[in-house]
């Protein structure tokens, strides 16, 4: 019973798509990696034309110097450019463990409920007197190693109430898939926008230096795209109007 259980556990872990995350992770990390190094390229061509036209500004018409200052100029926009290409990866990045995460504690919630269920008909006790208690216990822990949040094991809700219930029926409420999916990611998480979420799917940063909120989602800043050049966020563009 024990063996079958933990093949079950398995076929649960690979019917995630899991196997495929790091395989998408090393794609994005190679993209940032990419994008590294092509700011690093613009940034010596910013060295090299700005250092020649510190050495030739007095030979240079008036236009020349213009004309220099603009090709400075567009190596600085596209440095910021890969920057912001690369913070868009990263969060892309986070999103996706996070997706995974989620479907990962789902899938073991419903695993836990069918299998307490299959334990409870077949009147299960383990060879080594441990019963059902135990092994369900055993679950729970290496349940709550799959989230990988901040915070001790003794934080964790459902392994609180494994432990504190003098009851078996208690110890083993149902949760359901959907409870998982509306469980807080992390309480101590960083939250962005105008809807004070955490950070997922798209998201834009103001170019407010100043901006209190720094990075909103694409949906609650109608967004369909990234907007070329400037962009402020609704509050400080009001701010700007204002002034």
């Amino acid at each position: 019973m024990f063996n079958k259980s933990n093949k079950c556990l398995s076929w649960v872990i690979i019917s995630l798509g899991i196997e495929n995350l790091p395989c998408e992770l090393q794609r994005n990390f190679t993209l940032m990696r990419d994008l590294d190094n092509r700011t690093e390229e613009k940034k010596a061509e910013i060295d090299k034309l700005a250092e020649e036209y510190v050495a030739n500004v007095k030979n240079l018409a008036s236009q020349q110097r213009v004309e220099h200052l603009q090709k400075i100029q567009n190596a600085y926009s596209k440095c910021k450019e890969f920057s912001d290409d690369k913070v868009q990866l990263a969060m892309q990045t986070y999103e996706m463990v996070d997706k995974h995460i989620r479907r990962l504690d789902a899938d073991l919630a419903r695993f836990e409920n069918e299998l307490k269920e299959k334990l409870e008909l077949s009147g299960y006790e383990s060879t080594d007197g441990r019963g059902l208690k135990n092994l369900m216990l055993d679950i729970d822990k290496r349940g709550s190693r799959g989230r990988g949040r901040k915070g001790s094991d003794e934080d964790s809700p459902r392994k609180k109430k494994i432990k504190n219930s003098p009851d078996l029926t208690e110890a083993l409420l149902p949760m359901q898939p959907s409870d998982v999916l509306d469980m807080p990611v992390d309480p101590n998480e960083p939250t962005y926008c105008l809807c004070h979420q955490v950070s997922y799917g798209e998201m834009i940063g103001c170019d407010n230096p100043d901006c209190p909120i720094e990075w909103f989602h694409f949906a609650c800043v109608d967004l369909a795209t990234k907007p070329k050049g400037k962009w402020f966020c609704p509050r400080c563009t009001q701010e700007k109007k204002k002034k």
